[in-house]
């Protein structure tokens, strides 16, 4: 539960166990706001490579595991990363990959419940219990249709990404995802970090939203107009007379830790190159090339290529550069299309269409 925290709260572990020599799995639930809980067993089966951890979209479940237990994971498989290989949508629910898989229904009565909320209700219990009955069962079906496919090893990589997932959050990249960041003048820009590492303290100490201690916006205009007085903040749109007056004094000593910091100029080097009116159409031929083969393949668009991986490539080709960071040129990607989209920004590669189909042909040298 993430409603009014300042991280996500884990409330509740389901595990599901296959019982050797018998039919069906063994379920446990697992508090983990037991503050007398020893997570260590737990930790060390997650980190055992010879156990595989089957989740769905287990991304932040991965992330609040590791925080909860220290838990690292060896051998994780998403059933939804595996859906999206297997043809079945890259965002595909639990509730539909059980009907369209294994043809069952699964309740979903008490998921918006009060799952902090202790004793659990025997509807949550049953609920809880029932949401894992079926995953060792899905995770199967789903590994036999990536085998026959030759697909796999390429889900495996892609899971084992998301078992290094962390809920971790670096006042540094905070700070330079800010709305309007690089508008700030090199004064300013200190006096934003200084902001940027007070509000996540607040909010972790006082186990809040950032943004309800201070908004993205109103952290910028504090930043660019550097108050002394509470006067002063006061007359800032944003910043709020609940903020101002709870958190005033802690604020403007942030403000004022800032203005004593030597001024950051924008060096520029961290800031991709834009792209020019002409790209669009290279861009666009790049999308259509990969949309031809993840159809073909039967693999989900969204797991091939982002748009600003697309557009990473093209500028870098315009450029005369080598070739950029983007998934798409490494590991299975490459090998499924990322190989092909150099050749055709290279123009060694043509799209023609024929019959409503797009044809990929490679182009004789000379």
């Amino acid at each position: 539960m993430g409603e009014g925290r300042y991280r996500t709260l884990l409330c509740l572990v389901q595990l599901a166990t296959p019982q050797p020599g018998e039919m069906g799995e063994l379920i446990e639930l697992i508090d983990p706001l037991d503050a007398g809980l020893d997570g260590s067993p737990l930790a060390a089966v997650l980190a055992d490579p010879a156990v595989q951890v089957i989740v769905h979209a287990g991304r932040q479940d991965v992330a609040l595991v590791r925080r909860r237990f220290g838990a690292e994971l060896a051998n994780l498989f998403d059933t939804q990363v595996a859906a999206g290989f297997a043809g079945l949508g890259a965002q595909s629910s639990y509730e539909s990959l059980l009907g369209e898989l294994l043809g069952v229904r699964v309740s979903k009565s008490a998921s918006f419940t009060r799952w902090d909320a202790r004793p659990l209700t025997p509807e949550q219990r049953t609920y809880a219990r029932e949401d894992v009955v079926h995953l060792l069962e899905l995770a199967a079906e789903l590994e036999r249709r990536l085998a026959a496919l030759g697909r796999l090893e390429w889900a495996h990589e892609e899971c084992a990404a998301i078992a290094r997932a962390t809920d971790e959050r670096n006042p540094e990249a905070i700070f330079a995802r800010l709305p309007r960041v690089r508008t700030l003048s090199a004064s300013a820009r200190p006096v934003a970090r200084e902001l940027v590492r007070w509000r996540e303290r607040t909010a972790e100490q006082r186990d809040r939203p950032v943004q309800s201690i201070l908004a993205d916006a109103a952290l910028i205009e504090v930043a660019r107009r550097r108050p002394s007085s509470r006067t002063e903040l006061e007359q800032i749109r944003g910043a709020g007379a609940g903020t101002v007056r709870r958190h005033a004094q802690e604020l403007l000593a942030a403000v004022e830790r800032g203005r004593a910091r030597p001024p950051e100029p924008e060096t520029g080097g961290e800031r991709a190159p834009p792209p020019r009116p002409e790209d669009a159409p290279l861009i666009a031929l790049s999308e259509a090339l990969v949309r031809t083969r993840a159809r073909d393949a039967g693999i989900a668009y969204e797991l091939i290529a982002a748009r600003a991986d697309l557009q990473a490539m093209v500028i870098a080709r315009r450029q005369g550069e080598g070739e950029p960071h983007v998934r798409t040129l490494r590991g299975w990607r490459r090998e499924l299309v990322g190989e092909e989209l150099l050749a055709l920004l290279d123009g060694r590669l043509s799209l023609s269409v024929r019959d409503r189909e797009i044809h990929v042909t490679a182009r004789a040298s000379g």
